[in-house]
């Protein structure tokens, strides 16, 4: 059980870490364009402590299936809309004379990966169990959220 408390806090102490780590040591300007990428992920960062946290719950309590997956069902639809809309203000910065030094897309790249790391297939293989069959099968496999939202 303390394995999965360990993801529901790692997340949100992210999220102030990643922001001193970008905007404070390598400079990355905090213009309005990088402010809604690191927005973004920090987004879904929440998102995937939101998940943690219920599918922690979900295994005390000896559930069927984590809370809240109606609000993760719509999540998974809403979340592609955000990155559109964050896709095209950074386009606009960019096509706006914004110098390529001030907008750093990959900050809302990040975001996008983060969300199918969560709702789609398992991007990120933290534990040596994930890693040895990552390396085992050398396929990705379905997330815990997927396979939740599939059931």
């Amino acid at each position: 059980m303390s394995s999965l408390r360990n993801p529901t806090v790692l997340e949100l102490v992210n999220i102030p870490l990643l922001a001193v780590a970008l905007f404070h040591f390598p400079g990355v300007p905090p213009a309005p364009a990088n402010l809604v990428g690191f927005g973004l992920f920090a987004l879904l960062l929440v998102q995937g402590s939101a998940y943690w946290r219920a599918k922690a719950h979900q295994l005390r309590a000896r559930s069927r299936r984590p809370a809240g997956l109606p609000v993760f069902r719509v999540l998974r639809r809403v979340d592609p809309v955000l990155f559109l809309a964050g896709g095209a203000l950074i386009g606009w910065a960019l096509a706006d004379g914004a110098p390529w030094t001030r907008v750093w897309p990959g900050l809302g790249l990040f975001a996008l990966l983060e969300h199918v790391n969560y709702f789609h297939v398992q991007l990120s293989h933290q534990t040596r169990a994930d890693l040895s069959r990552l390396l085992r099968t050398r396929r990705l496999r379905r997330s815990h959220l997927s396979r939740d939202l599939a059931r």
